[in-house]
């Protein structure tokens, strides 16, 4: 096996796990904020607005997580650094 090929496969696993690991943090973060909030609601219905507006851009935070894993995903698949490299060592 050469080494574009194993830059390859190492690039596609390393972009899987990106996004499978760094989903499950936001994903767990975004659904114990949903339920506070509700909660929240519960007791508090006269503070429907604040709560709710709060709870936006929290989860917006915490969406931002999961989309910067994405975007470094999609710079392994489609942007790597190291393609370059290895071809010019390869002499390709």
């Amino acid at each position: 096996m050469d080494n574009v090929a194993l830059i390859g496969m190492v690039s596609i696993a390393i972009a899987g796990l990106t996004i499978a690991i760094g989903s499950i943090g936001p994903a767990l973060g975004e659904g114990r904020a949903l339920a506070q909030a509700l909660s929240a609601l519960a007791q508090q219905p006269d503070e429907a607005n604040t709560i709710t507006r709060t709870l936006f851009v929290g989860m917006a935070l915490v969406e931002s997580t999961a989309i910067y894993c994405f975007v470094i995903t999609l710079i392994l698949i489609f942007a790597n650094p190291f393609w370059a490299y290895i071809t010019a060592q390869a002499g390709g």
